[in-house]
């Protein structure tokens, strides 16, 4: 389960439509417990591939946010990007390129109103949808 505020989620999708022609990307921060995670900050990442189709997050943020997570009671997450034309769910390249079984990965579809968001752990080539919630609900469930 991924515990996503809806300020951090809005940040999130900003940053992913300010991103348009190419997708949007960046990293989640926060703590973890098990397999369940609450983000606490979403740090934009330029898209380094200049695509539509593909993400690469700037090696620059990835260094500083493991640097803070050495240094800070905050941990790397995960991380999101967006899908300008297709649905919320990973591409074959998503999931080949998904670096580590503990993160979460977040996709933000741009295709339809309102905007989808949903979270995924990819492991092994396994993909599985994990429940998204606003800490200020009672009730958990996935967004959309």
């Amino acid at each position: 389960m991924l515990t996503l505020s809806n300020d951090l989620r809005d940040t999130m999708v900003a940053t992913c439509i300010r991103a348009l022609p190419d997708e949007g990307c960046g990293l989640l921060l926060g703590t973890s417990e098990g397999p369940d995670a609450v983000v606490t900050e979403i740090v934009a990442s330029e898209n380094m591939a200049h695509s539509a189709k593909v993400y690469e997050i700037d090696s620059r943020v990835l260094l500083r946010a493991f640097r803070r997570a050495d240094d800070e009671p905050i941990e790397v997450l995960g991380v999101f990007h967006s899908h300008t034309h297709s649905p919320a769910y990973p591409s074959p390249t998503d999931v080949k390129q998904a670096p580590d079984p503990a993160w979460h990965y977040v996709l933000v579809s741009l295709r339809d109103l309102p905007t989808v968001v949903k979270s995924y752990k990819i492991a092994n080539g396994d993909v599985l949808e994990e429940d998204v919630i606003d800490p200020t609900n009672d009730v958990g469930g996935a967004h959309g």
